[in-house]
């Protein structure tokens, strides 16, 4: 799978004295600390939530953005590596995060640091420290983002599809973490899991693409795509962006807010 937001391992490590890089580690802190791509900057990822009940996964304000892009020091000239040790769902929410700032200039490490560590890459233990920047930062890529009253207007249109990158118990109302149970009524069940490829320690699945053509989720579809909180289906988001989808766009409100509104639709089973 080639794609300018992809780079496998062993190009990674023939780049790694490239001073135009940024990598960023979202992998467990305690990890970082005894293991990681050398050069990295270690960020947690709850800098990239709101974290507030009802909807912790809501994307924060603008400031608090702000300070994690300068606290990191990227620019639109910098090529950003990401990377995390969960097969991508934090490495997906930077991704999104970067979309949604204009800052389009980010490639994911494939397998993450599970790839790195046991294909027998260098690492390194000490922390690193960044080179941050001041600079200002607006929504320059709103479209990256969809609201619940977006998803409902277009809820009806055969141009538009929701991707509930959930579990299955959870999107057929069998498992219930809010208010109520179910699904987006027409969504398509994909959990982000089933795109990882466990015998590729992690790496996105060779046939994702054909997996997604066979459920309907095709580049030529609007997609919305959400999970409980927006951090499974930040590794969705990525994917497609990874596949070259133009109009894929990550509901950050994702279950926690629909599942707790009584006014939105919802659909049980299958």
């Amino acid at each position: 799978m080639t794609s300018s937001h992809l780079i496998e391992p062993a190009d990674l490590e023939a780049r790694l004295a490239d001073s135009n890089l940024i990598i960023v580690d979202l992998c467990n802190q305690a990890l970082y600390q005894q293991k990681h791509v050398p050069g990295a900057v270690h960020l947690p990822g709850n800098h990239l939530v709101a974290g507030s009940p009802p909807v912790p996964g809501a994307c924060p304000d603008l400031q608090q953005l702000q300070q994690v892009i300068n606290y990191l020091g990227i620019n639109g000239d910098k090529q950003v590596i990401l990377y995390d040790d969960e097969g991508g769902g934090w490495a997906g929410r930077m991704a999104w995060t970067m979309d949604l700032l204009g800052l389009n200039n980010w490639c994911y490490l494939n397998g993450g640091i599970v790839a790195w560590i046991k294909e027998g890459f260098v690492t390194e233990s000490q922390a690193n420290q960044p080179n941050s920047i001041t600079s200002t930062v607006t929504f320059a890529q709103p479209e990256a983002r969809i609201s619940q009253d977006e998803i409902i207007q277009q809820l009806d249109s055969p141009d538009f599809a929701v991707w509930d990158a959930r579990s299955p118990g959870e999107y057929t109302g069998d498992m219930v973490r809010s208010a109520r149970g179910g699904h987006i009524p027409g969504a398509i069940n994909l959990e982000w899991t089933e795109l990882m490829d466990r015998q590729k320690n992690l790496r996105i699945r060779d046939d994702a693409q054909q997996i997604l053509d066979s459920l309907g989720l095709t580049r030529n579809k609007q997609i919305a795509t959400h999970c409980q909180s927006h951090h499974r289906s930040s590794f969705t988001y990525m994917v497609a962006r990874i596949l070259g989808y133009g109009n894929i766009r990550g509901y950050d409100g994702s279950w926690a807010e629909w599942g707790n509104n009584e006014q939105t639709p919802v659909e049980l089973g299958l």
